[in-house]
């Protein structure tokens, strides 16, 4: 099977700067490894099975193609939609989050 290389935008950079930015400022540096780990993980899955993950906020948002996947282990969803040559990761948020907002902010 065929590995697409995976590009976190801008925005998805900093969702994950500021998730491990949290971690750290927590006291929880064990936390914040093995979240940067946990996300890498993500990342080989969808270039590996991009059409696994979740399509449920394309049709909510009007996004054909944007497809989400959990990160194991954290409380954080992976927003991304497949190119021809990579998937094109937008946004990596907390579950928590009112995602629908969040996502409109993307660049």
């Amino acid at each position: 099977m065929k590995h697409k290389r995976v590009i976190p935008r801008t925005q998805a950079d900093r969702d994950i700067q500021e998730a491990v930015d949290y971690y750290l400022n927590e006291g929880a540096e064990r936390a914040a490894l093995a979240f940067v780990d946990a996300i890498e993980q993500a990342f080989r899955y969808i270039g590996r099975h991009p059409a696994t993950g979740s399509p449920r906020y394309a049709q909510e948002l009007d996004l054909p193609g944007l497809r989400c996947w959990p990160v194991k282990r954290y409380p954080y969803l992976v927003f991304y939609v497949e190119r021809d040559d990579h998937i094109d990761v937008w946004r990596v948020l907390h579950g928590q989050r009112d995602t629908p907002a969040w996502l409109r902010g993307s660049d």
